[in-house]
């Protein structure tokens, strides 16, 4: 069963790990992306995917950063709220946006959205950046909780082998460590539609170990997929054909045994 980095892990993650996006130069770098290259791929099938999984309208883009994928939401036609714990980011997610609703989760609070419940909580890269294991149980049993009865959450989420190769929208070259790292390891890569080529830093987190979360949150997984890059895609790919980048998974409270 995967288990929480060690302490002499969890030390060695900076103290702006789990809010990189507070850095006004990141914020100014990400806020600027809509679906460039290997983003495009991320959100292409997601829209089929709603329409199999999800009933009603009811949405909170949960880890929302800039609005992007607030508003690719609401251009689905979904009545959706946006949280994230960034204020950079929300800054700007309202600038953009300023008729759309976003609010500010203090860490795993989820406090500020009250009685309200949701058909759809959607996250995108968020669970990138969440550090521990009991850090995201806590987090996936908060976002159950917001489901209203035929609710479900889809998390998308880097697939381990983002940090193995070369992308349309990423380069992993200069970080040869990351092919050592094990669940809650951060792995660096550098974002190639943006000018700040800083790297980014994020935490593995293997399928086997999603899943593992998923159980202790009291989550069961409806589907997955896994989306690979097609010559009719508006792109020229660079491994998006062979290798999957991204993982979605479609989650829903764990029916009680025997119902």
């Amino acid at each position: 069963m995967p288990q929480d980095p060690s302490p002499s892990e969890t030390a060695g993650i900076p103290p702006a790990f789990a809010n990189a996006y507070a850095d006004e130069a990141r914020a100014d770098a990400y806020a600027g992306l809509e679906f460039p290259g290997t983003y495009y791929l991320a959100f292409r099938d997601v829209p089929a995917i709603l329409a199999a999984h999800v009933t009603g309208t009811a949405a909170l883009d949960f880890g929302c950063g800039a609005g992007r994928s607030t508003r690719f939401l609401r251009g689905l036609g979904f009545d959706v709220v946006g949280v994230d714990i960034a204020d950079e980011m929300l800054r700007r997610a309202r600038r953009s946006d300023p008729q759309g609703e976003y609010l500010r989760a203090a860490d795993d609070d989820l406090g500020t959205l009250g009685s309200r419940r949701f058909d759809l909580v959607f996250s995108a890269f968020t669970f990138d950046n969440v550090p521990t294991r009991a850090k995201k149980v806590t987090l996936f049993r908060a976002l159950g909780a917001l489901l209203r009865p035929a609710g479900r959450i889809v998390n998308l989420v880097s697939s381990p082998d983002i940090y193995l190769h070369e992308w349309a929208s990423f380069s992993t070259k200069d970080f040869p460590e990351n092919r050592r790292a094990e669940a809650g390891d951060v792995v660096r890569i550098v974002m190639l539609d943006v000018p700040d080529r800083r790297p980014v830093e994020d935490v593995l987190w293997p399928d086997a170990a999603y899943r593992d979360v998923y159980v202790q949150a009291g989550l069961d997984i409806v589907d997955t997929h896994r989306p690979l890059g097609r010559p009719t895609d508006p792109h020229r790919w660079v491994s998006e054909t062979t290798v999957a980048p991204w993982s979605i998974y479609v989650l829903r409270p764990a029916r009680a045994s025997g119902g």
